[in-house]
């Protein structure tokens, strides 16, 4: 039955309790008398939206931050972590929701960062990649320990995030979206690795906002909601209404393809083009792909990792060098212009690492906001602060980021509307074509709808929208056309009656019997 988490019974089998927690910074009150248990053996999935207070519930637990009032017993006993090492040598680990890796390193440096294995002569780099060639081979992944981090594409390095925390051998692991870049096959694999865990004991706390994948591994359901827990369940008593019913308050799609309003012309033509792959092989991870988008209509781009959906779209955006075809914005060839100049032209990308290629960590909300712009607001060396912030102030209202103001730090906003500064910052170009990879990777379902209804509403003013994504369900929503990628090629092509199973079976995921 579900229960209000400030009513719980003591439980024997719980290893570790957060009693009482208050989080604030400043006036904000992140977290508001949170009561929270982690059961031994067991999954405890954490639910809520963007900004409910999930990271920074987790943070506390796992040392990284430290708790306003409340404390947390461990085994029954009082303890206040000093640090994240000092929450590591308790036996809690943490794998963050951005990664905390370093790109100008190796995967096995990465691994054993900062907990070297050490001799009497130093560092023994030898057992470190034979540690991590073992962890590669429990989570299937042929990952050289040797690869740069940053050659590595997205899913890969999340894959060593996780062989990270998996060195540790913790008894309570804590996974803070731990799958928003892996594929379907990876995620299989990752939920493997979990069950094996907690069959030696090991306690785990997930936090996914791709809702459906967690009930399939979860044992305890904990919903949190503007700081304070709403509800808790065993998961033999829930379902997905329940989940998104104590989350938002109300049971909602992520809506559907804008219409009454007629396409216009053939705004982005992608005609033959192939995009070589960069590992040096002769293959191409784009292969002899054309397809025309209009404007105001909303193509989705479907397909597992490794079909080619990123490489397509960074290519087209200027990112990558296509290795053969055109790709035209309203008629125009534009093969030979820089990113900058196809951002004038009317043609912008939403990356995929909002983290790495979105945002600038180090500027505010407003410069972040500002800085695709910032040429038209620039006259020689000046630049106008009123004209700044005129579109600044715009763009918060138009894509509703919520934020204390546009001089806030990027980093204090939640991924949701982290995401939404993205998407504002290239609307607010006045482009003609967006293109959108994984637009809603590692945002809620709340933001998610929020993001999908931005996009909708811009293809009724005429925008050209084409985003890709690796959910069926997000296919099935405001798309006026579902492509479906396998190899580098399009596979299939739907219409607005398409079906989950269609969808899954043109790109190779599951056949339709």
């Amino acid at each position: 039955m579900t229960t209000t988490l400030d009513t719980q019974s003591a439980d024997s089998n719980v290893v570790l309790s957060a009693h009482d927690i208050v989080k604030s910074y400043g006036g904000v009150h992140a977290l508001k008398g949170v009561n929270f248990d982690i059961r031994r053996g067991k999954v405890t999935t954490l639910f809520g939206e963007n900004g409910a207070g999930k990271s920074t519930l987790m943070k506390i637990l796992a040392g990284v931050e430290r708790p306003t009032s409340g404390h947390i017993e461990l085994d029954g006993q009082r303890v206040a972590f000093a640090s994240s090492n000092d929450a590591r040598n308790h036996g809690i680990s943490i794998i963050h929701q951005e990664l905390s890796l370093a790109p100008n390193l190796n995967v096995r440096d990465n691994i054993f960062m900062g907990r070297e294995l050490r001799t009497a002569t130093g560092v023994d780099f030898a057992e470190e990649a034979r540690q991590a060639r073992a962890l590669m081979a429990d989570l299937e992944e042929e990952i050289d320990p040797f690869a740069l981090l940053q050659d590595l594409r997205l899913g890969q390095q999340q894959v060593v995030e996780i062989a990270r925390a998996l060195s540790v051998q913790s008894r309570i692991l804590i996974m803070d979206e731990p799958t928003s870049a892996l594929s379907a096959s990876e995620v299989e694999v990752l939920f493997k690795v979990i069950r094996d865990l907690t069959s030696r004991g090991v306690s785990i706390v997930y936090i996914s906002h791709h809702l459906e994948e967690a009930l399939q591994i979860t044992d305890y359901a904990v919903v949190l909601r503007d700081g304070r827990m709403t509800a808790t369940a065993e998961a033999t008593d829930i379902d997905l209404a329940w989940i998104v019913r104590n989350m938002v308050g109300e049971n909602f799609d992520l809506g559907s393809p804008p219409t009454d309003y007629a396409f216009g012309n053939v705004a982005l033509s992608i005609e033959d083009v192939s995009v070589a792959d960069d590992s040096g092989s002769d293959l191409s991870v784009v292969d002899h792909l054309s397809l025309d988008v209009r404007a105001g209509e909303i193509v989705c781009i479907y397909g597992l990792m490794g079909a080619g959906r990123t490489e397509l779209l960074e290519a087209v955006a200027g990112r990558f060098p296509t290795s053969g075809g055109r790709v035209l914005l309203e008629g125009e060839d534009i093969a030979l212009l820089s990113i900058a100049a196809r951002i004038t032209k009317g043609l912008v990308l939403v990356p995929e690492d909002r983290q790495r290629d979105g945002l600038v960590q180090t500027m505010s909300v407003g410069t972040n906001l500002s800085l695709a712009s910032i040429g038209t607001f620039v006259r020689g060396l000046l630049l106008s602060i009123p004209r700044e912030r005129a579109l600044v102030d715009q763009a918060i209202r138009d894509v509703h980021v919520k934020t204390a103001g546009p001089g806030a730090p990027i980093g204090s906003l939640s991924g949701g509307n982290q995401q939404k500064v993205v998407i504002g910052k290239m609307l607010a170009t006045h482009p003609k074509v967006i293109l959108l990879d994984e637009p809603s990777r590692g945002i809620d379902i709340g933001a998610k709808a929020e993001v999908f209804r931005l996009l909708s509403e811009s293809a009724a003013r005429g925008l050209a929208v084409v985003f890709s994504t690796s959910e069926v369900g997000e296919c099935l929503s405001i798309a006026h056309r579902i492509v479906v990628m396998r190899r580098g090629r399009i596979s299939a092509e739907f219409g607005t009656d398409a079906t989950k199973d269609q969808i899954m079976a043109a790109s190779g995921e599951a056949v339709v019997i």
